[in-house]
């Protein structure tokens, strides 16, 4: 993935448009600047909270070294990778996403940040899979954003949880449907999981997922639908021929791996 240093870029100017958060985040009395990034010292262990949050958006749209240098004094709170995904790097995901929506980022900011938090997420990934079982499974899951989606930070995240429970795990992010359904045919799969972001594919969803599902060489896959419309608004989904699936990453991987293990597959 390419890195993007805003200090030593073009788009430096537009980050000026990115300090209103960073002011807003002053007056509330939180800490903000560079001094947040490498100098901050934590004795003992404490959640994650709403300021070491901002801390790492701030971060963020300053560069990716100063997104990790965060991380890595989160590390030495003691804080563990697990808990740095669930409790920090999702978290500040959906803070961006704020302040995207609430016109306090632009597009172009909010991408480049949010790419810094997924680069972090490939930083990190052998350190995190450290844990992986030697003896693999024989199981293997397909993860798919819907067609066009235009972030899949959310669903490289679960690939890591499912990654190392043993998992043999494909991630595709689909740019339109004909290559939706051309990476869902490609292989034989377990189990198939689709992250909604936005109600704009529901539709298409709700043609293409039961053909393909009816025509599947696996008559037994398990389909199942999560991500943030899974959040937002479950009822959205039940309409998909899928499972909808609206838990953190490891109680995902917990969900499914018992399904597989009992056989039970369809709801």
């Amino acid at each position: 993935m390419a890195k993007f240093q805003l200090e030593n870029s073009p788009l430096r100017a537009r980050a000026q448009g990115a300090q209103s958060p960073l002011r807003e985040a002053a007056r509330q009395g939180l800490p903000v600047g560079p001094r947040l990034v490498g100098g901050t010292s934590f004795v003992g262990k404490s959640a994650l909270d709403l300021v070491q949050i901002n801390n790492l958006a701030q971060a963020c749209l300053q560069g990716l070294d100063a997104a990790r240098q965060v991380v890595f004094g989160w590390q030495r709170q003691g804080q563990s990778l697990e808990d740095i995904y669930l409790q920090g790097i999702m978290p500040c995901a959906r803070m961006l996403g704020d302040w995207w929506c609430s016109d306090r980022l632009d597009f172009a900011l909010s991408t480049i940040a949010s790419s810094h938090l997924q680069q972090l997420l490939h930083d990190f990934s052998n350190e995190f899979l450290q844990d992986t079982p030697r003896q693999q499974t024989a199981w293997s899951l397909l993860l798919m954003t819907e067609p066009g989606a235009q972030h899949s930070l959310g669903l490289l995240m679960l690939s890591e949880f499912f990654k190392r429970a043993g998992w043999n795990v494909t991630l595709g992010v689909p740019l339109d449907v004909a290559e939706f359904s051309r990476m869902f045919q490609s292989d034989w799969f377990d189990a198939v999981g689709v992250s909604v972001s936005t109600d704009r594919q529901l539709d298409v969803l709700a043609d293409v997922l039961p053909t393909l599902r009816q025509t599947y060489a696996n008559e037994n896959v398990c389909l199942f639908v999560g991500g943030p419309m899974a959040l937002r608004a479950p009822g959205c989904l039940k309409g998909l021929a899928a499972e909808v699936v609206s838990e953190e990453a490891p109680a995902t991987v917990t969900w499914l791996t018992q399904r597989m293990r009992t056989g039970v597959t369809h709801a």
